[in-house]
Parts: C-alpha cells; structure tokens; sequence
C-alpha cells in the first residue's frame, strides 16, 4: 500500500507547506526558503505518484523506490508537526511579549537554536528527497491528473457467464427459493422490478443468480432472458451492447462502433413490450444518475419483468431498490452445508480416507474456520485434496493462513482485494490499520474511529462537519462493502463490529511494513524501522526499536504484562513519533515520566491503572485529542493547566470513583465534545472548577454524569 499511502502524505504535505500558518511560521523562523525548496521538490515528486502506483504492481524497482520516498515523507510530515507544534506551544505561554520572549530564550528552542535545528532537517530530508526525485527520472513516470482512488478501476477482471452446474452448490435452497418467490410470485407496481442480491465477495451471489437464471421454470415464465456482467467500469454504453449480445448471440462489429443512439434504438427493438428476466452481474459503480441513466433505458418491459443485479455493495443494492426487505443479503453457508461442500471437495481424490474419523474430525475445525464462504472453502479443501496423512491435516488446520492459500491458489485473497482496489485511498489507509487487531476482537468502532482522525486519515471537507462523524461515515461505508461483520449498536449506544478473518488476512497483506501485531510468534527483527504501527505482546516491548512508530497499542488478551513503570518510561522515551498510546489495562502505578515528549500524541489511553494523579507534564501534550481514564479507580485529580489542551475532544473518565473535583479551567476546552463525568468540589478545597464552566463546553454531546451536587 505504500503507493496509495505515499500519494496521500505527499499531497497533505503540499497543502501544509501551502498554509498561511506555516509560511508565518517559516518567517518567524527564519526558514521560509527552506519551506519553499522543500515545497517546489514535494510537488514535482507527486506529479509521477500516480504512475507510479500502477506500475508498482508488476515492477518491484518501482515498488521499492516507493517505500523509499514514503519514508522520507513520513519524516518531512513529521517534521512540519515539530513546526506547528512548536508554534502552538509558544501561543500559549503565559505573559506579555517581553516575558514570552525572555522565556523563549532561555527555553531549549530560542529562537536562533531552534531555526538553526529546523533549518539542518529541512536540509537533510531536500537532499534525500532530492536523491529519490534523481532516481525516479531513471522511471520515466507520466504525469497523471486523475484522482488516486480510480488507480484501479480499469484493471481486467475475470468475465463472469451465466451457467453455474446445480449439483456445485451447496446450502442455497432457502436463498434459491426466495429469489424465485421475488421473480416469479412477487405482485410489484412497476412493470420491471430490479432484484438486488448483496454479500461478500466469495459468497456466491453470482452462483446463486446464475443457478435461478438457468432454472427450467424460470426460462419458460420469460419471453427472454439476458445476461451482462458490469465489472469494474460502470459504461452504459458497452453494458448496452453487452445486453444485446447477449440476446442476439453476436457480439459488435468493432469497426462499426455504432453511436449510443442506434443502440438504444437496438436494445428497445428488443425489449420492449416483452416480459423479460436480464441479470447484470457484479456492479461496483455507487453512482446513482449513472444507474438511472441505465434504468431508464430498461424500463420498456412488459409488466412481471425483472432485473438481477449482483454487488458487495450495500449503497448500491439500495439504490437498486429501496425496500431493503427485497434486497437478498446473501450470508455464510450453515456449518453442516459448509462441512458437506468442504468434503466433497477435500475428499475427490480420495488421498485422504473419508471413512477415517480424524480426518473428518480435523477437516470439521478447519471447515468452521471458513466462515462459511464457499470460495474459501473450496480453496483450502482443494489445497488439502492433495494430502494424505493426518500429519499434513494437523499442521494446515494449526497454520491456516488464507493469504498463503491464495498464493497458489490465486482465488480469494485476489477476490477480496477486488474490493480493496476498488477504494478511495482514504478508506484503504482506514482498512489496512485494522490489521493491528487480533482476529475475531470486537472492535470499539468509536475507538478505532478516534484512532483514524488521530493518525489523520479523516479527512474534513467543510470546517462544519465534525471529524468523528465522518469518521462514522467511513465505517459505514466500509461495513456495507462488507470489510466489516457483525456490527452491533448504533449511534446512540456502543457500536462493535468484528473482521471476517479473510478480510483480517487481506489487511495483513495490503498493509505490508506499514502495520504489525507483534508476538512470540513473530521475530521483532522482522518489523524494524519500516513499521509505523504496531500492537504488540507486553514481554515484547523491551526489544522492539521503533523509534518512528505512530501507533503503539496493547490488547489485554494479547498475553499479561508485568514490565515496571521504569521500563514503560524508556519504552515511551524511544518512541518520540506516537500519534496513538495505548497503556490501558497495564496496573500502571505512575505514568511515564517521558510521556511529555511525545508532542505529536493525538490519542492516549490509560484507562484501569492504578495511578492516583496525572503529572502536570502531561499538559505539554497540545495535539492530544482524546485522553481515557475510564475505570482509574483509583484516580484522584486531572492535571492542573488542563486547559492547555486546546486541542483535546475527548475526555473519558467514567467509574473514576476516586475523582475529587475538576481542574479549573476546563470550561476553556472549546473543542470538547465527550465528558464522561463532571465531579463537583465537595468542599471547595481544591481551587477546582465549578458548574458554571459547563456552560462554556458548547459542542458536548453523550452522556454525562455529574456528581458530589449535594443534594
């Protein structure tokens, strides 16, 4: 993914270096040419990104010339984040001018120091960006001007057709018979109705579209049936012929190149006035005035007509058709159905006995694993076919890895990158981060939305939007494409949601270096400097360097901990770039005392630790965004100064039952829009805030308890 990703970071770093805050930073600084070169440079590198993209595909140079750049982008983005940090820091010191500047002298980044230091890393990453400018004229990339995210879109697809054999597929009778209920019973007020069937890739929509198609009964109800697969471009005018094809046998003279016109005039020739059946198989396009564009020409039909339409897309079934109890959302197969489909399969070539109970019994665990996907069952049946010993069973159902499956086999993992491919680059960087959660976790979906705007793959459009709320968008888009299952909650409550562990094994690979669990199971050697996050066993930390890591998370199932709040402090010390901090459930005594290094900490977790107060450190902290203590029972007071957390939007402290009041000044945090809790000073001891600081918190929302009200 590192294309998509270096195109992304390139072209935010053209339009920070483009902002009017950092050219008066650059004056300040005195770094404003340095600012300019390093600008000029960036913007003549992206210009060939989208060249480069595609030929990384097949050419490896290009490929590694392209983690090479990112790494350096990732370096001038921090870097800029060090500027405008900088820049925050020195806004908010107390005093007048004269005491600001005295301060600021004396600080360590006066201001010669500090352009002085500025000036030499701008320098150095010119030059290494200048060496990689160099390299890539050996390439000769073309420039492009179109969006990133249709990168993809014209790559060939396999052509679907319209025969699938009954006797291949398994447990869809219920699926079958619904579908035949919606085109032949159902009574609709339009003459042509459109039947959408919607699942992931590998479902077998297709299979179970093609299977009602092919019906004896279903042909004889229709004065004509058509079939046209849509593929990756949505073009009217070659579905139209397609259409045609399909109904006259005899595919397009090329060399004619008739006008939309004469085939519109064609297709209605045709159609119109007869009751007919037409599936349009694997549609992608969310477009609604181009799916209008195609109804339209459609809707001649005689009344009982009816439209297939296969997709992973949710958006599209619903623009298809908006009653969504008439949209079939295809799921897994039934674990007996999975099981019968798995040994027909594992046991055609009769290497591995049928009759053996340890075979079954080994082939049932691996069967469930599949999640009842036909396609990925048939791959590792297949792949098992071939083995014949209990042994070999045992070993695949212990290392099961469906991306390795695809290697040789070249179905499923190649099937779901499909839907990959087809994302905007936003949502890939959203998609590829999840390869950090174990598989089957329930996911906090609030929480991983906070870790997307933490790392700034959520993009704002209009200043009006709220950050999370996009980010929600984001989610929901991916969920109804099927990247994300079992989704629970809503917007009023907790939503969780899980990965199908094929999808987990398409993160895993789309996200390369980039992200990595990291285990007893797993060298820390194998990550290095290339990770950039990362969720890890605790007895691992010590011996990871990752001096650029942007994410740092701990599971609790992932294994106990019992590192010291020294070696925390170190770990913490060493890893200056951390956008997201997790250090929940970790029995934390103190908090690091390094923790005020990290100036880019957008997220941090510290929630079920024992600590009794927050250090005033902690307020240096001025990007951070989102600070959890939920469950710190033991937590007595929030940090003194909080209010130069300007940028904080998110404060959770529920079940901190130990909290004595709130800090004064909290009223001041007028991006706040979580407070879990609001502890009034039971005796006014604490110089802490009062009731009316509330009022000024103009953007909160949720729930929030106050306490200790008196009455």
């Amino acid at each position: 993914m590192a294309e998509a990703i270096a195109f992304d970071i390139a072209k935010e770093l053209i339009t920070k270096l483009s902002s009017p805050a950092l050219s008066q930073i650059g004056l300040l600084w005195n770094l404003k040419d340095d600012v300019d070169g390093l600008k000029s440079i960036v913007c003549t590198i992206k210009a060939g990104l989208l060249d480069a993209e595609e030929r990384s595909v097949t050419d490896n140079l290009v490929k590694d010339w392209l983690e090479k750049l990112k790494d350096v982008l990732y370096d001038a983005d921090d870097l800029l984040d060090d500027f405008s940090t900088e820049d925050l820091r020195k806004n908010l010191m107390s005093g007048n001018k004269l005491t600001k500047e005295v301060r600021l002298f004396f600080s360590s980044s006066n201001q010669f120091a500090y352009s002085l230091k500025m000036g030499r890393k701008i320098k150095a990453i010119k030059a290494r960006l200048a060496s990689i400018q160099s390299e890539a004229n050996t390439f000769r990339f073309m420039v492009r001007d179109r969006p990133a995210e249709t990168s993809f879109m014209t790559k060939k697809r396999q052509q679907t057709h319209s025969f699938e054999r009954e006797d291949e597929i398994i447990g869809r009778d219920d699926d079958k018979a619904a579908l035949l209920k919606l085109v032949l019973e159902f009574q609709s007020e339009e003459n042509v109705y459109i039947v959408p069937i919607m699942g992931l890739g590998g479902l077998g929509k297709t299979a179970l579209a093609q299977l009602v198609y092919n019906d004896e009964m279903v042909k004889n109800h229709f004065e004509l049936t058509m079939f046209a697969c849509v593929s990756d471009v949505f073009d009217v005018k070659v579905i139209v012929a397609n259409i045609i094809k399909s109904i006259t046998n005899k595919a397009t003279d090329p060399d004619q190149n008739p006008e939309m016109d004469q085939l519109q005039k064609q297709l209605r020739d045709k159609i119109d006035g007869k009751k007919y059946l037409l599936l349009l198989d694997d549609i992608w396009n969310e477009n609604e005035q181009q799916w209008l564009s195609l109804k339209k020409l459609l809707m001649g039909g005689a009344k009982g007509s009816r439209i297939i339409v296969t997709t992973r897309s949710l958006r599209v079934a619903k623009i298809a058709n908006r009653c969504d109890s008439h949209v079939l959302k295809l799921k897994g197969l039934s674990d007996d159905d999975a099981w019968s489909l798995f040994k027909k399969i594992a046991f055609e070539q009769r290497y591995a006995d049928s009759t053996n109970s340890a075979f079954v019994e080994v082939g049932k665990q691996i069967s469930k694993r599949c999640g009842g996907i036909p396609l990925v069952i048939r791959v590792i049946a297949r792949a098992l076919s071939s083995k014949e010993t209990e042994n070999e069973w045992l070993s695949f159902k212990d290392n099961i890895e469906l991306a390795k499956i695809s290697q040789t086999e070249e179905e499923i993992l190649p099937t779901l990158k499909l839907s990959y491919d087809h994302l905007p680059s936003h949502l890939k960087h959203c998609f590829s981060f999840c390869r950090l959660y174990p598989k089957d976790y329930e996911i906090d979906v609030q929480e991983l939305v906070q870790f997307w705007i933490a790392q700034g793959f959520v993009k704002q459009s209009d200043s009006k939007q709220s950050f999370e709320k996009i980010g929600f968008e984001y989610f929901k888009e991916l969920a109804e494409k099927c990247f994300f299952q079992e989704v629970k909650g809503d917007l009023t409550e907790e939503i969780t949601c899980k990965m199908h562990d094929s999808m987990h094994d398409l993160a895993k690979l789309v996200a390369g270096t980039e992200s990595s669990i990291v285990d007893s199971n797993l060298s820390t050697s194998e990550d290095g400097e290339k990770c950039r996050h990362i969720s890890i066993t605790a007895s691992l930390i010590p011996s990871f360097k990752g001096k650029k890591l942007r994410t740092l998370l701990y599971f609790s199932n992932m294994g106990p901990q019992n590192l010291s709040d020294e070696i925390w402090d170190l770990i913490i010390a060493n890893c200056r770039c951390l956008r997201v901090l997790g250090l929940d459930y970790l029995n934390l005594k103190t908090i690091p005392r390094s923790i005020y290094k990290l100036k880019h900490l957008r997220y941090l977790d510290l929630s079920r630790n024992n600590f009794k107060i927050l250090p005033k450190s902690i307020c240096r902290l001025q990007n951070l965004q989102s600070l959890k203590l939920d469950f710190c029972l033991e937590l007595e007071e929030l940090p003194k100064k909080i209010e130069k957390l300007v940028n904080l939007t998110h404060i959770g402290c529920e079940f901190c039952f130990s909290l004595t009041h709130m800090p004064r000044g909290i009223g001041n945090l007028s991006s706040l829009e979580t407070l879990s809790m609001f502890v009034v000073d039971k005796y006014g001891f604490h110089g802490s805030a009062d009731l009316s600081e509330l009022s000024a918190l103009n953007n909160l929302r949720g729930e929030l308890t106050i306490t200790n009200l008196g009455f």
